[in-house]
């Protein structure tokens, strides 16, 4: 009897010690397994700042993604970058504009700003830095621009709307987002009622 219950101690332990065995093969495999790689957004072709739609971007499996990568986008919501994208570039919560209302530093504001002069804001890009003039109507030859806001940085330039009929009131020009305090936003805003808007662009700092 003691001889049997030896034997099948043993084999038990045997057991045992095979399936402790097992395991810790199966978690050493889980542990130096590698991580699958993460699905997220990329441009499906070169993309202009502005408005995203669905054909803009597709899905694409990515090893090691930049931070504030983006894997999807709220369905419904409409989402503008701040700055071009190539093709095969991974979208970044930087990228889109609402990211870059949120980063503007305490104190500033997003100012919609229309220049009358569209081949001049065609010269400039999101992360320019721009001084905005304004010139009245009633102003005679000799009066100069007024300068309204200065160091100016330029957060986005939205795409124009399609033209409308020749009757349209719709603003002609350029619609700039500018990155303004308070102050400037206020002076803006008064100015562009009844005032022409043009910019100039300073010379980079050193």
């Amino acid at each position: 009897m003691t001889k049997g219950w030896l034997l099948r101690y043993g084999r038990r332990r045997r057991l045992v010690a095979a399936a402790l065995a097992a395991l810790a093969v199966l978690s050493a495999y889980a542990a130096t397994r590698p991580t699958p790689p993460a699905t997220v957004l990329v441009a499906a072709h070169d993309l202009p700042a502005g408005p995203l739609t669905a054909a803009d971007l597709t899905s694409v499996p990515l090893n090691h993604p930049p931070t504030g990568v983006i894997r999807h986008l709220t369905p419904g919501t409409t989402h503008h970058l701040t700055s071009p994208m190539r093709r095969g570039e991974p979208l970044t919560d930087a990228r889109l504009l609402k990211t870059a209302y949120t980063r503007l530093p305490p104190g500033m504001v997003a100012t919609p700003v229309r220049v009358n002069d569209p081949d001049a804001a065609a010269l400039l890009s999101p992360g320019s830095t721009v001084n905005v003039l304004a010139t009245w109507p009633q102003a005679t030859a000799h009066t100069p621009a007024r300068a309204i806001a200065e160091a100016v940085t330029v957060i986005t330039i939205p795409p124009p709307r399609k033209e409308r009929d020749l009757t349209s009131t719709t603003p002609r020009g350029t619609l700039l987002l500018l990155a303004t305090t308070t102050t400037q936003a206020a002076e803006l805003a008064a100015a562009q009622a009844t005032a022409h808007l043009s910019i100039t662009m300073p010379p980079p700092a050193i």
